[in-house]
């Protein structure tokens, strides 16, 4: 009986121990949101003047965080969700913001961070993110499985440093992480979509494994946004939204 009691005991800290932790890491979170909230409010309210710069130049809202962790690659956001986080870019480390906060601190829920062997331009930047049970993170990502949900939440944004962009959601599927030997969809491993038949190949497989069908068409030269997260269907199940870049 005491022994029952004890780990009753310990099982409860356990808990009100993860549930606090995660709501101090998403506090955390929200204070650099705001930081970038307020850098867009002043930004609309100055005069959008000269453009024609040819050299690259960090987006004003950014421009602090980027101060603050220089590891910053871009910013992902889908209105109406709690998804509103800075993605991390480590590629000799890739998984290195898997269970660190933007600081570099230990963080449970970790932070979004860009497949290491993604690069500008790549035609596929794949984002991988926890599912939290708290929903914070990639935990509401998985709502895109009911095909309702995606025709409230069709655009995703996803900003680099230098330039704001906008995903129109056109796939959603069920996939794992694959043991060596295994056949299946390796979606993880496209992350150069430069080649034509890699592109190809590729949106191939994304239409046989979607859950339902968008009446979405790829054509080569589209930059696509893959977003991947835990899923619980199978061992080492995945969770994943694919969406395509709108011209702007």
């Amino acid at each position: 009986g005491v022994i029952a009691a004890a780990t009753a005991v310990s099982s409860i800290y356990m808990i009100i121990s993860t549930l606090v932790n995660g709501e101090q890491e998403q506090n955390a979170f929200n204070a650099l949101t705001a930081i970038v909230e307020q850098e867009k409010g002043k930004l609309s309210e100055e005069e959008e003047g000269n453009e024609t710069n040819a050299i690259p130049t960090i987006l004003p809202e950014y421009q602090g965080i980027f101060e603050q962790n220089c590891d910053l690659f871009g910013w992902l956001h889908i209105d109406d969700t709690v998804v509103n986080y800075p993605v991390m870019h480590t590629p000799d480390d890739s998984q290195y913001y898997l269970r660190r906060a933007f600081d570099k601190s230990d963080a449970q829920s970790g932070t979004p961070f860009l497949d290491g062997a993604c690069f500008k331009g790549c035609g596929n930047y794949i984002i991988y993110g926890h599912h939290m049970k708290n929903g914070t993170m990639f935990g509401s990502l998985q709502k895109y499985a009911d095909k309702s949900y995606w025709e409230q939440h069709k655009i995703i944004c996803f900003d680099t440093l230098y330039e704001h962009g906008e995903y129109e959601v056109l796939a959603a599927f069920y996939g794992k992480a694959i043991a060596a030997g295994e056949t299946g969809f390796r979606y993880y491993q496209y992350t150069d979509l430069t080649d034509s038949a890699a592109f190809e190949e590729y949106i191939s497989q994304v239409n046989i494994a979607a859950i339902y069908d968008t009446g979405a068409t790829f054509e080569y030269g589209d930059e696509l946004l893959t977003l991947s997260t835990c899923s619980y269907h199978t061992t080492d199940g995945r969770f994943v939204v694919v969406a395509r870049k709108i011209t702007r």
